[in-house]
């Protein structure tokens, strides 16, 4: 029985390299299997949907296991992947260093205060305290379900060596190989949310 959905197996046919359809299936597959193994199913029977945006409110936010309280994140660049799974929403991202024509042209899209960070910094370091921040970013948007439907310039996580945690959220470095960087986001429980971090 083939265990990818037929959403997801459209998804792997859009590819236009097969190198980036058989990551994109990897992924995907190891996803399923691991859902499975946690919901006490097949594969093929994870009953995975789509959240409700919260930006505008249509059925096409983040995905989500239909009926159950587990969260899940997924993210993969070359042939890392990433999956992160918890009883609360959870983001995860992890990325390759960008050349510096790349982290010159993308950061204009960053918070204020992560532009200057990054002007402060040689231009040799600025590929890996771009990459820092932008996963950082993007696991806390991929927690909140928002994705890049919010404005990444709004929230602050620092380009520095220590994430800033947005408020009710704890953003965490991940160990990657080098030339990578990768973070998590963790919605705190309401019992242990100490406010702005």
């Amino acid at each position: 029985m083939q265990p990818l959905s037929a959403e997801e197996r459209a998804r792997a046919t859009t590819f236009l390299r097969a190198a980036d359809r058989d990551r994109y299936l990897v992924a995907h597959l190891a996803l399923r299997r691991e859902l499975a193994a946690l919901l006490g199913t097949s594969p093929a029977d994870v009953p995975l949907t789509r959240a409700t945006c919260p930006v505008c409110g249509g059925p096409h936010g983040r995905p989500s296991v239909e009926g159950d309280p587990l969260h899940f994140s997924l993210s993969h660049a070359g042939d890392l992947v990433l999956l992160a799974f918890a009883g609360v929403p959870i983001g995860v991202d992890v990325e390759e260093y960008p050349d510096r024509a790349t982290v010159a042209e993308t950061s204009t899209a960053l918070h204020p205060r992560e532009r200057d960070e990054l002007a402060l910094l040689p231009e040799a370091g600025r590929p890996a305290a771009f990459t820092r921040c932008w996963t950082r970013k993007e696991a806390y948007l991929k927690g909140t379900g928002t994705g890049l439907g919010e404005d990444p310039s709004i929230t602050y996580v620092s380009t520095l060596a220590v994430p800033a945690s947005p408020p009710g959220w704890l953003l965490t470095d991940l160990s990657v190989p080098p030339g990578h960087a990768a973070a998590s986001a963790v919605r705190l429980s309401r019992a242990t949310d100490a406010g702005p971090g």
